[in-house]
């Protein structure tokens, strides 16, 4: 698994998964005791010292709730709640084009887009990178910022306001990545 994988995956995980399913319990570990910025290959070392100066289990799961779950939640994790005429099966058909085992969950929920991109990166043969940008170019750029963006507006907690900006700078990175490699 390379670097552009375990990012995706990484994030991916902590947007998908509620807080305290206990598959991500290393991870909150990592995050709690600042151990992250060892194994973490961008230059994000700022903004991963405050991710960890915000965590506080309870607070980081209250607020997810709030944030993400429910009909009355203050921001959609959902590709078609943002994108005009964006339609979950269009995600779903990407994917299970190129041999994505997929649940019955939403397939254009943000955390699930960054596993597919973290799956789509696993399973590339060698200079193959057309299915990320097109997963980044249609399915994941258009509305990230606007979701992050409200994210950041709506979190009650600092963690998930940076969390948010890590993300943002994260997937920016990642892009410019992909660019590269296309040239």
């Amino acid at each position: 698994m390379n670097e552009f994988s375990i990012i995706c995956r990484l994030l991916g995980s902590l947007w998908y998964r509620e807080p305290q399913d206990a598959v991500l319990a290393p991870v909150w570990s990592l995050i709690a005791e600042g151990k992250l910025a060892q194994s973490w290959p961008l230059e994000q070392d700022e903004l991963l010292a405050r991710l960890q100066k915000s965590y506080n289990a309870q607070e980081v799961a209250a607020d997810y709730r709030t944030l993400f779950t429910g009909d009355d939640r203050r921001v959609s994790p959902l590709r078609s709640a943002w994108q005009e005429g964006a339609k979950e099966e269009e995600v779903r058909a990407f994917l299970r084009e190129r041999g994505m085992p997929l649940s019955n969950a939403p397939a254009d929920h943000f955390g699930m887009l960054l596993l597919a991109a973290s799956w789509l990166e696993d399973q590339a043969q060698d200079d193959e990178s057309e299915a990320l940008e097109t997963l980044f170019d249609n399915y994941l750029l258009p509305w990230c910022g606007a979701f992050l963006g409200k994210v950041e507006a709506h979190a009650a907690s600092a963690f998930w306001r940076t969390f948010a900006q890590l993300t943002r700078d994260a997937i920016q990175a990642m892009w410019e990545e992909l660019q590269e490699e296309e040239e």
